[in-house]
């Protein structure tokens, strides 16, 4: 009797992985069993990454906004308080978007901060 394989699911099971490390450079996106580490340890990154993803544009959004308070005269802190004393709730993603692309606002902001403080 002939030795029965499974050969499709395990053929699918390799397209699988190898599919998963296209783009990876050398022996990790062509041997099964360095792409399977490959794409194990990246499996790995990727999910303690999303822990710290919020944390990271956080700190890029105080930075933004810290660029911006400069150049209107203010200190960050200085500006988050201002915001406090008048009552403004934006928070720090709508303030760092403001920041970069409508200046002129966000200096308005400033203005109106300054003369709380």
């Amino acid at each position: 009797m002939s030795r029965s394989v499974n050969l499709v699911a395990s053929h699918a099971r390799r397209m699988k992985i190898r599919k998963a490390a296209s783009g990876y450079y050398g022996a990790r996106s062509r041997l099964i069993k360095t792409m399977r580490d490959a794409v194990r340890r990246a499996g790995s990154y990727s999910f303690a990454h999303r822990r710290k993803n919020p944390g990271m544009f956080r700190k890029l959004w105080i930075t933004r906004i810290n660029a911006a308070c400069r150049l209107n005269g203010l200190s960050y802190s200085q500006f988050m308080h201002g915001l406090v004393i008048c009552n403004i709730e934006i928070d720090r993603k709508m303030l760092a978007d403001m920041a970069v692309n409508d200046q002129v606002a966000f200096a308005q902001l400033a203005e109106q901060v300054r003369t709380a403080i």
